[in-house]
């Protein structure tokens, strides 16, 4: 039986991928208006350039340790304690102005100007884009009246905390919230779980850890020997090595696994 239960939040509570897009389509779609840009051929512009530009800084292994992708790069303010995360806040207002700007560029606009423009408009536009999972507040409202729930999230506490200002109505739900940028380590390091399990004082395998990431949220927990519940919404096929203990396409179906270890 289940004594607590471990999630996950980008992409299993929030959807992020969606955020991401839709902030992405309004600000194209915006510059298709303003120059007559294609806007899908300045998306996949800015976001090869700012994978490319991610992974060239000093600071790209901090950020893979701790989880941070190079879209929350677009839009994160970094403002967080510690040296790395004192690069990381130099570093991304010209991270960003450099995406748009090569972006724009490839497809034929030379304007640093407006590519300030446009990454200034990618990042109020992602803020007006949070977007929580239709099933999410139901399910945690029945589960936290049985039994407590951590919310485990990789990434910038400065920025989670962000993501979770804009979408306040999950927070209540949560004993603990647990980000890795306050850590100093994310999933799917053991450490990160040793400290969930520490605040619950429960021992791995009396918890279920939630999340759609078999790289980060299955196999952090299955190494710790956490029971893993892969949220697989979209029915994405596993080519991988990661086995999660449960599978299921919905949060509706983990109160159904809940009650059946009851």
């Amino acid at each position: 039986m289940a004594k607590a239960i471990i999630f996950d939040l980008d992409d299993t509570l929030l959807w992020d991928k969606k955020s991401v897009q839709d902030a992405f389509n309004i600000t194209c779609d915006a510059a298709n208006r303003e120059k007559n840009i294609d806007p899908k051929k300045l998306e996949n512009s800015v976001k090869k350039h700012a994978r490319r530009l991610y992974a060239s800084y000093d600071t790209y292994e901090f950020t893979k340790k701790i989880g941070i992708n190079p879209f929350e790069g677009l839009w994160a303010t970094f403002d967080d304690k510690g040296i790395d995360f004192e690069k990381l806040k130099e570093i991304a207002p010209l991270y960003q102005k450099d995406a748009w700007n090569q972006g724009l560029q490839e497809v034929g606009i030379k304007d640093e100007n407006y590519a300030s423009q446009l990454a200034n408009a990618f990042r109020e536009n992602r803020k007006r884009t949070a977007c929580i999972f239709s099933d999410a507040i139901e399910v945690l409202e029945k589960l936290y009246t049985k039994l407590p729930l951590v919310l485990l999230t990789n990434g910038s506490p400065s920025l989670q905390n962000l993501k979770l200002e804009l979408s306040p109505e999950l927070v209540p739900y949560f004993e603990h919230i647990i980000i890795s940028g306050g850590v100093g380590v994310g999933k799917p390091d053991t450490e990160i779980f040793d400290l969930a399990l520490s605040r619950l004082e429960l021992l791995s395998e009396d918890v279920l850890m939630v999340g759609d990431n078999l790289h980060t949220d299955i196999i952090g927990a299955n190494r710790q020997g956490i029971p893993s519940v892969w949220l697989n919404r979209f029915d994405l096929k596993n080519d991988t090595d990661i086995q999660p203990v449960y599978e299921i396409k919905s949060l509706d179906e983990l109160l159904k696994l809940v009650e059946s270890m009851s």
